[in-house]
């Protein structure tokens, strides 16, 4: 941190002195230098006295306000690095969007334009996130070549780094988000880690920008509770089914939901897309709000929903209106979506999910895992949208494919082996890792018949909690090294799904440690290695 005295801090040190040489002055004016005696009075000593210790404390509070803050800290208190590159401005507008989304989870945040960064601002950041878009046929934007002639060619090491690119283009041009991914490719080869995989827009893809805010949401550390920045349009899905899997855990609860799609349109979806939800309030909840502010919940409103309807589905404001139902209606904000890996094929006839109740921290249910699991009665309607997710679609039949995930990540996992039997693929190894083995192998009878019948050719399932020799996923991938070189070799892809904060690092850092770094990128060029992680 530099000790050179700021513009603003010389300015205050010269008025300081300026005002003691007039204080010096009219002292010698009442000691009678100039024959001029007046007699000072006790009060006007106090308050001279006081005028110059306020003023010394607001400059004090200036200063404390604007001094450099040292970035080195703990690295837990660090801000997210948020850097965007940008050729018409939409770059730029995400990444303010980005970093208040951020800073609504709680998260400090340093917003930086490319042409920016520097290698001291790299080393000095635990986290970063690149907006990054792409002009003409595959360019970077105007003021990012600065970053490229000066900073790309160097070779600063970026292990300690964790990122996340958001890039931007067109797909009617050949290079489809072109400088995202070398911006990508540039970060991977100087040792930094992908968060999850680069998040790919399509001419302004509302979809894919819904998923980009998701996961900032859980970068944060928690599920972000703002609006959409682009609503969902969802459909009528209706719930068919409601299991949970893991009586007597020690973990929260497991749901499995079976979901039928709407009568009218043609629902489709292959392993590895998502669902989005669209969460209610439960009715009570709306109840009891209507009748706290005195608003009827039967009015209809001009879309032809009633106002019970609306609340329902938006944040319940805490300002009052005053019976004012018109300017309730313009300032209420809808609940954002919810993500969800879609848990069985196109074959199976339902949709599937599973998903855990999540708990906020004042105790009550989460806005969608509690509208999933505690409320939408069987047969109801669920909010329902489908989001292609072409970053972990399957492989080919003939390619061996290794499945790794714990917890709800079992749902990605399951889709793509139901694909994979009804195509007849039999190489496929699955590495799942949950509590107890008593009570949370989720779908044990359906895996050990893939097993037993060939359709499965390895299961490994750990549990942190029965006191085995390995209690996590990446220590059993770790003891099967020689297994895990055998199958790549052998042309194998690996998928994960599962926890962003801990399961997907560990594993990620345990294919590098065992294939190399330059292994693992070869996969990763080669789309061999893809991550659906939150």
């Amino acid at each position: 941190m530099s000790l050179r005295p700021s513009p603003a801090a010389l300015g205050n040190l010269l008025v300081l002195l300026g005002l003691a040489l007039v204080a010096w002055l009219l002292l010698r004016l009442q000691l009678g230098d100039s024959g001029w005696e007046v007699a000072a009075r006790g009060r006007d000593w106090q308050i001279a006295a006081a005028s110059v210790l306020g003023y010394a404390a607001l400059c004090t509070c200036i200063w404390w306000r604007a001094r450099p803050r040292d970035e080195q800290g703990d690295p837990a208190q660090r801000p997210i690095l948020v850097v965007w590159a940008s050729q018409t401005g939409f770059a730029l507008q995400l990444a303010e969007r980005s970093a208040d989304a951020l800073r609504n989870a709680g998260v400090a945040v340093r917003l930086r334009s490319i042409e920016q960064l520097d290698a001291a601002t790299l080393a000095g950041s635990e986290r970063a996130v690149f907006i990054a878009s792409t002009t003409g046929e595959g360019d970077p934007p105007d003021h990012a070549l600065p970053f490229l002639r000066r900073l790309m060619p160097a070779t600063p090491s970026l292990a300690h780094l964790r990122y996340a690119v958001l890039a931007l283009g067109d797909r009617s041009y050949d290079h489809f988000c072109a400088f995202g991914q070398q911006l990508d490719g540039w970060l991977r080869q100087h040792g930094a880690h992908a968060l999850f995989d680069t998040v790919q827009v399509d001419n302004a893809d509302p979809a894919s920008l819904r998923h980009w805010q998701q996961l900032l949401g859980q970068l944060g550390g928690q599920a972000s509770e703002q609006p959409d920045w682009s609503p969902a349009d969802y459909q009528a899905w209706t719930l068919r089914q409601r299991t949970q899997l893991n009586r007597g855990s020690v973990g929260g609860p497991v749901h499995w939901l079976r979901l039928l799609p709407p009568a009218e349109g043609d629902a489709r979806w292959q392993a590895g897309d998502i669902a989005e939800i669209g969460p209610r309030h439960a009715p009570e909840t709306v109840d009891a709000w209507l009748a706290t502010h005195g608003f009827d919940g039967t009015a209809l409103l001009g879309d032809g929903q009633t106002l019970h309807q609306r609340l329902s589905r938006s944040h319940l404001p805490e300002t009052e209106f005053e019976g004012d139902r018109d300017a309730l209606v313009g300032a209420l904000q809808p609940l954002p979506h919810r993500e969800y890996s879609i848990a069985s094929a196109m074959h199976d006839g339902t949709l599937d999910l599973v998903l855990r109740r999540q708990l906020r921290a004042d105790g009550t249910p989460g806005i969608g895992s509690g509208w999933l699991c505690d409320v939408v009665p069987v047969g109801a309607i669920v909010d329902l949208r489908l989001r292609r997710n072409p970053g972990f679609h399957g492989v080919a039949v003939a390619v061996p494919l290794i499945l790794i995930g714990n917890g709800t990540g079992i749902a990605g996992l399951r889709a793509h082996l139901h694909e994979r039997v009804a195509a007849g693929a039999h190489r496929n190894w699955l590495l799942f890792g949950e509590r107890n083995a008593a009570h949370d192998f989720h779908f044990a009878d359906e895996l050990q018949a893939m097993r037993q019948q060939g359709t499965l050719e390895r299961l490994d399932a750990v549990f942190s909690r029965d006191g085995g020799e390995h209690r996590y996923v990446q220590h059993r991938l770790q003891a099967e090294a020689m297994q895990l070189r055998s199958w790549v070799d052998a042309g194998a892809a690996i998928l994960v799904c599962g926890s962003l904060q801990g399961m997907a690092p560990a594993v990620d850092a345990v294919l590098e440690q065992v294939l190399g770094a330059d292994g693992k990128e070869a996969l990763l060029l080669a789309g061999r290695y893809r991550r659906d992680v939150y």
